[in-house]
């Protein structure tokens, strides 16, 4: 490739509305272009990367025996229907209606259409397993678009579905994916963690996100440096202390606590840590059948609810946070000064693993200015329904008790999900077994953001010049930089000789013929992050000399000239 025949539009300064490095360093290296709210086109040097992305993951995934087919974007609303997503999805799933006034999504993903095509194909034992993918443009509505490709509407992802006879069959395509992922982020050249995950909206069994390590991540990432324990922190259980709980010391007294509304200011009026103080969370739930029910969760002070864990207690999946006006009602004070002793009206009470274990605590009176000290379960509360509420932190015992857990930052770039008979039951995806009989078919489902990857590997590598590409998925792995190109012969005839020679060698290189001055032509590149450069010029050309410089080197490497293919080849291999 030539620069002079390609497209190079850098910029400067990033665009005012780019947040995050990696969307101010694609701004300004020209490989994306904003068109509306988290709408971009893919410029000719992004697309690139794109391309280079994808085709790794082709390759693995044709490697673990998936078979490439391609889904519409435009789906019919009845499908959803089916599954009931058409409602559960929510304004995130953008609908349509075609001319004839019929309804249709714009699809975030593809599970329903694909076990559609699953259902009418696949007849008998014998034609399973199967694992299908594609490489397609999605739509999801989000409310916030932002950061560029990292949360933007329209986006390119992989999925793959597995089907399989049965769960241990299933769980065996999983662990295949599994596998073919590893290699994938290992190919990329991305430092990633796979974490035991929640499954969310796509429903099932058991599922890992594979999250690039990056300060920048929205994720945080719980993991054992002593195991191989690790897991989103939204499914990172946060085990009961250990020990006995301690017995009452102090008798309950109720204290008063003027303008203290919150547990760390409660805590430095009575000059107690505030792991010995109790939040109070109220939610609410809606019965069809009867009168709402409100909940009141207990949490430690220091410690943060798992909204996630919550929905999992038993009566709580379709939970919401209480209004002040139902605060009122049931427990005959405003927020701040809430606690399960002597509310206005009944209430369902859930205590956190370790607030069931505390002794002499301090919550709220449900009077405004007071609270209770020295509150004991048994002598002051029953004992409380008990489950695990809270978000770990870091410093907590593993839960595969092999050390404590520590705390990173991640970005979530693919999940793969156990779905068991989650469609397969709704849309009446079955197969005939050995005997003959009807059987629900067991699936999985395998996602990887295709775009997103570009935003997380930024995220990871970058300094204060501009991107580093891994080689793998670099836009090019070698620049040429030839000194007054168009003004010396023998730079020209060296940059050329050396240009076809490694493209003989299959190296993805590009000469920038454009005649730039090197100040320029350096920035550019250093900025786009090609992983190689070689300048060509003609004080080195005369001591048989050309200058090789990798983007994470502080200076460039003298290479006689006869040498330079194989140093750049060597370079590329490592």
């Amino acid at each position: 490739m030539r620069a002079s025949r390609f497209f190079i539009s850098t910029l400067k300064e990033a665009p005012s509305d780019a947040e995050i490095i990696s969307h101010k360093l694609m701004m300004r290296a020209g490989m994306i272009k904003r068109l509306g709210s988290g709408i971009y086109t893919y410029m000719p040097m992004g697309l690139r990367v794109i391309r280079k992305v994808e085709n790794i993951v082709r390759e693995e995934m044709n490697r673990a025996g998936a078979v490439e087919l391609l889904m519409p974007v435009v789906q019919p609303a009845e499908l959803w229907q089916e599954t009931g997503r058409w409602d559960k999805m929510g304004p995130e799933l953008m609908r349509v209606k075609d001319r004839h006034g019929r309804d249709y999504a714009i699809q975030p993903t593809s599970e329903e259409v694909i076990t559609d095509v699953v259902r009418t194909e696949i007849k008998s034992y014998r034609q399973l397993p199967i694992n299908f993918y594609h490489i397609q443009t999605k739509f999801r509505d989000e409310r916030r678009p932002r950061f560029g490709l990292m949360r933007g509407r329209e986006f390119t992802m992989k999925d793959a579905y597995s089907f399989d006879r049965d769960v241990a069959g299933m769980q065996a395509s999983y662990k295949a994916m599994y596998d073919a992922y590893v290699r994938i982020f290992d190919r990329f050249g991305l430092q990633f963690r796979a974490v035991a995950a929640d499954n969310g909206a796509i429903g099932g069994s058991g599922s890992h996100e594979f999250h690039v390590i990056a300060d920048t991540g929205e994720d945080a990432l719980v993991y054992c440096p002593e195991s191989d324990y690790a897991a989103n922190i939204e499914a990172a259980e946060a085990l009961a202390p250990a020990g006995e709980r301690a017995a009452a010391a102090q008798p309950l007294a109720k204290t008063p606590t003027p303008g203290k509304a919150k547990c760390e200011h409660v805590a430095e009026l009575l000059s107690l840590p505030l792991s010995q103080t109790v939040k109070s969370i109220v939610l609410a739930v809606e019965k069809e059948d009867a009168d709402k029910e409100i909940w009141l969760l207990l949490l430690r002070g220091d410690h943060e609810l798992n909204e996630i864990k919550a929905s999992k207690v038993a009566g709580l999946a379709n939970y919401r946070f209480a209004s002040e006006g139902e605060i009122l009602e049931w427990f005959g004070t405003k927020p701040g000064y809430l606690g399960p002793i002597g509310t206005k009206k009944p209430v369902r009470i859930v205590a956190d693993r370790t607030v069931a274990m505390m002794a002499d605590f301090v919550c709220g009176a449900n009077e405004e200015d007071f609270h209770y000290t020295g509150v004991n379960w048994g002598r002051d509360l029953p004992e409380p329904v008990v489950a695990d509420l809270r978000n770990v932190v870091a410093g907590d015992a593993s839960p595969d008790g092999k050390g404590k857990l520590a705390i990173q930052r991640g970005i979530e770039v693919g999940h793969v999900f156990q779905l068991g008979t989650r469609y397969s039951e709704d849309m009446k995806a079955t197969y005939l077994d050995e005997t003959g009989k009807p059987q629900l078919i067991q699936m999985g489902c395998y996602g990887i953001g295709v775009t997103r990857i570009l935003g997380a590997a930024i995220e990871q590598n970058f300094d204060d010049r501009g991107i580093i590409w891994p080689a793998s998925i670099a836009p090019f792995e070698v620049v040429l930089c030839p000194m007054g190109y168009d003004r010396s012969e023998a730079v020209k005839a060296e940059t050329e000789r050396l240009y076809e020679s490694l493209l003989a060698a299959g190296v993805d290189v590009i000469v920038d013929d454009r005649g730039e001055r090197p100040g320029v032509m350096f920035a550019d590149w250093e900025l786009i992050g090609v992983p190689h450069r070689v300048v060509i010029g003609d004080r080195g050309l005369k001591d048989g000399k050309l200058e090789y410089q990798g983007r994470r080197d502080a200076e460039a490497t003298p290479v006689p000239v006869a040498e330079m293919l194989g140093f750049v080849k060597a370079r590329l291999a490592s």
